[in-house]
Formats: structure tokens, C-alpha cells, sequence
């Protein structure tokens, strides 16, 4: 007779410890490949605690199965590490927090994500490069608004500058995301026209959540930064290294394509 192999519990933990740390070397792979440039930007370190926030994430919504965390991934990379509450993506969100298994959901998202993909962002990305190439410009020279124009002037750069996500999204979205970038403005004291249009392109560029997201730490570091006791400097730091940064994302393959 052979005895029943018996396994105790610290030996479960360990084999369970051993799956986690594979999954993320495995991601860690994937983000290399997935998104090349913003992972090499980024570095391992910081790379890492984005990823363990995603899948931290990813999990409270029930993805527990390898391909519905990866694709939580990949949308982390392509809409900001806040994409599920981001007005921009609201049928992610509402796919998130439906009722049906982690499957069928990861699914409906993967065919929202493609048709977005097809539709707004173009072959080979083109129509978010233009994007982007546009924001650089913008950035540089932002068009001064007055507090009673902010908005409608807001929408309109928006529309000129990627007009194919506005026209997916609508323009109700593109308000709502104009309405938080106003209000995270006067969280950091950004009262000028020139600070509010900067945080509101940014939060259009990179996801309503960019100025604590662990993609982009130099924004939030940036805003944190102790040293810098005034808020127009602030303002003025924030956008030389926003312009810094748009170039070296331009320089590279942008993330979901082969470089």
C-alpha cells in the first residue's frame, strides 16, 4: 500500500508564493514586449509596482485567470492605470463590474478594446501619434482661456487635436474629463488658465488618473515635490518635463505596437 502523499500547509504557501512570482516575471516579459519603450523608461523597479497594482486591481474586479489579468495589463498600458474609472472608457468600466463570469466579461472588453483600437486609434497607432505630436505642440504654446471660456476652449483643442477619440467618446465625456481636471487644479492651487489646460490635456493624453499613476511617477513627483513651495512653479516644472517626456514617447514605438 502506499501512503497518501500529504502536503502541509506551509508547502501550499510556497507553491503558491513560487505561481505569483512566475506570473509577474512572466508580465514582466510581456510588459517588455507589449509596451517597449514606457517599460525601458520606467525601469524594472518602478515597472514592477505598476504591474502589482494592476494585478492587485485586476483581481478585486475577479480576474483571477492568467488571460484576463494579462489583458487588465495591456489596458493599464493603453488608458492609464485608473482606465476603470476613467470617463474616457466608460464601457470598460461597466464590463468590469458586470455580473457575468471573469471570461465572458474579459472577452466583451478584448472586443470593445479592438473596436476602439480600429477606430480611433488607427493602424499602426497613427491617429494617437498624430495625437500626441499635436499635444507636443500645444504644450508648448497653450492657447490662454478665460475662466468663462475654459471649457468650450478645452473641448475644442481636444477635438482639433484627436478629433477621432472625442468623436468616440462624445463630447458629455470629454466635459466630464474637463470637469476633473478643474477640480484637480484647485487641489494643487494650479489657478492660472495655462495650469488648468495643462493638468486637463494631460489627463486627456495619458488617463484621468496620470498624476498618481505609477506609469508616469514624475508627474506625481513633480506635484509632491517639497522644494517647489510655489504653485506657478510647480505649474511651470510639471509642463518642461511633460514637454521632455512627449518627446521621448514620440522618439519610441507607442505601447500595443511592434517597435
Amino acid at each position: 500500500m502506499f501512503s497518501m502523499l500529504k502536503i502541509r500547509p506551509e508547502q501550499f504557501q510556497a507553491l503558491e508564493a513560487y505561481s505569483q512570482w512566475s506570473f509577474v516575471e512572466e508580465m514582466l516579459g510581456h510588459s517588455r514586449e507589449f509596451a517597449s519603450a514606457l517599460s525601458q523608461q520606467l525601469g524594472e523597479a518602478q515597472l514592477r509596482v505598476a504591474l502589482a497594482q494592476a494585478i492587485k486591481r485586476a483581481k478585486s474586479y475577479g480576474f483571477t485567470n492568467r488571460g484576463p489579468i494579462r489583458l487588465y495589463i495591456e489596458l493599464m498600458f493603453l488608458c492609464g492605470s485608473d482606465f476603470d474609472t476613467d470617463p474616457q472608457y466608460p464601457e470598460i468600466g461597466e464590463a468590469l463590474r458586470a455580473d457575468y463570469d471573469q471570461m465572458s466579461r474579459a472577452e466583451h472588453i478584448r472586443l470593445r478594446v479592438k473596436a476602439y483600437m480600429d477606430e480611433v486609434a488607427g493602424p499602426g497607432n497613427t491617429n494617437v501619434r498624430k495625437a500626441l505630436e499635436a499635444v507636443s505642440v500645444f504644450a508648448r504654446n497653450p492657447h490662454e482661456y478665460s475662466a468663462s471660456d475654459f471649457e468650450a476652449g478645452m473641448v475644442h483643442d481636444m477635438t482639433t487635436a484627436f478629433p477621432q477619440k472625442t468623436a468616440y467618446i462624445g463630447e458629455a465625456r470629454v466635459r466630464e474629463l474637463i470637469g476633473e481636471a478643474k477640480a484637480e487644479a484647485a487641489r494643487y492651487q494650479f489657478t492660472t488658465p495655462r495650469g488648468m489646460t495643462l493638468l486637463a490635456i494631460l489627463m486627456f493624453s495619458f488617463g484621468h488618473g496620470c498624476l498618481n499613476d505609477p506609469l508616469y511617477p514624475w508627474m506625481s513627483q513633480t506635484l509632491s515635490d517639497e522644494r517647489i513651495v510655489d504653485a506657478s512653479a510647480r505649474a511651470g516644472r510639471l509642463e518642461r518635463k511633460s514637454i521632455t517626456w512627449l518627446g521621448h514617447v514620440l522618439a519610441r514605438p507607442l505601447p500595443g505596437t511592434q517597435p
